[in-house]
């Protein structure tokens, strides 16, 4: 089984929830973005790692814009599911950027990243890093990676929506480098959900799922 759900932002209450009793060796938990728990890399994040760590189930995240970027990288890449990973512990994967995997027998692209509405307020490369921001190197290899599948998945992963999207989310899209790639991304790959959490809400729109507290599974 796979679940998925929105920005968690370190709150372990997520894990709780009594669908997650479910899932067993080889499910997974899909965040989308702001994971959370590696942000200051305190003694209490490590204590919730490790909770996290011994769950039978792999959980599974993409990088959103309240992320420690200097932490992350600081992990080792492998492979998992015929895509590049970092593994930050027992069970616990970063889905890296234009990378696309197979779950059982379902082909996932993800692409972490977005724009911080509030970056002005915070301080760079200690509450806010560049590094949120995806690059064109990144942008150039998520094209070639779904150009060699024909740009047919079956569903998106990423932190922030496409501008369509997220005008029917919240009325308004400002449009940014990410937001206009995510466009072009909308109207040129084939794929059955487009699930995203920047926007902290929870709702179901036509062909995407925008999530925050929900935790839904996607139908395998």
């Amino acid at each position: 089984m796979i679940f998925i759900t929105g920005d968690m932002h370190g709150d372990y209450s997520r894990y709780e929830n009594k669908k997650l009793k479910k899932l067993r060796e080889d499910d997974c938990l899909i965040v989308c973005g702001d994971f959370g728990f590696f942000w200051n890399d305190s003694q209490q994040e490590k204590i919730l790692r490790n909770k996290i760590a011994e769950k039978k189930f792999r959980t599974l995240f993409v990088d959103g814009t309240h992320e420690n970027y200097s932490l992350l990288q600081s992990y080792p890449v492998k492979e998992l599911y015929g895509g590049r990973v970092q593994q930050l512990g027992n069970n616990i994967f970063r889905l890296l950027r234009g990378e696309i995997y197979t779950i059982e027998g379902k082909r996932f692209f993800t692409f972490g990243g977005g724009d911080s509405d509030d970056k002005d307020l915070r301080i760079e490369n200690g509450t806010w890093f560049r590094e949120e921001q995806p690059t064109i190197e990144e942008m150039s290899y998520a094209v070639e990676r779904l150009d060699s599948v024909n740009r047919t998945v079956d569903y998106i992963i990423t932190h922030q929506p496409c501008m369509k999207d997220m005008a029917l989310v919240q009325g308004r899209c400002p449009k940014t480098p990410i937001a206009t790639f995510f466009d072009e991304l909308s109207q040129n790959v084939n794929y059955r959900c487009w699930y995203f959490g920047s926007l902290h809400k929870n709702k179901k729109l036509p062909q995407a799922h925008c999530l925050f507290t929900d935790i839904v599974r996607i139908d395998t």
